[in-house]
């Protein structure tokens, strides 16, 4: 039996996802939880829970709301312990997805941000913005 794909997306994927669930991201996290597993860790739970309690989201979104969020998230997600640290990425902050990916060998990292995208692949793992992940997703389900 083949396993689920595994994918790790970033913080600020998972939040403008959340946010604007109709976006891109939006629409790319809802298509890898439906054909796999969201990979976590540690330290992308807490920097998630930081970032969805900021006071600037209240415009958007109540904290009540944001927190059922994480908590659901966090529940459906795959944690993985990282035993080994990376040091790869010109944005230190940004290993750990790197590291989480590789631990979880997952099958791409979904981000908008140019200090992971320039990586792309790293170690085998494709880095991809989330309208690259979905056109990989359409193409896939043909």
């Amino acid at each position: 039996m083949k396993s689920k794909p595994r994918f790790v997306f970033d913080t600020n994927t998972i939040v403008s996802a959340f946010l604007f669930y109709q976006s891109t991201p939006g629409r790319a996290l809802q298509a890898a939880i439906d054909k796999g597993e969201l990979l976590l860790s540690i330290e992308v739970a807490e920097e998630l829970g930081e970032v969805l309690r900021r006071n600037k989201l209240d415009r958007y979104l109540r904290k009540k709301v944001r927190e059922e969020f994480l908590k659901v998230l966090i529940q459906d997600a795959v944690f993985m312990e990282i035993p080994d640290r990376i040091r790869a990425c010109r944005d230190p902050k940004d290993d750990k997805f790197l590291e989480l990916a590789v631990t979880g060998q997952a099958e791409c990292i979904v981000t908008g941000d140019d200090d992971l995208l320039i990586l792309n692949p790293f170690r085998g793992v494709p880095i991809l913005t989330a309208a690259e992940f979905l056109d990989r997703v359409d193409r896939d389900s043909r």
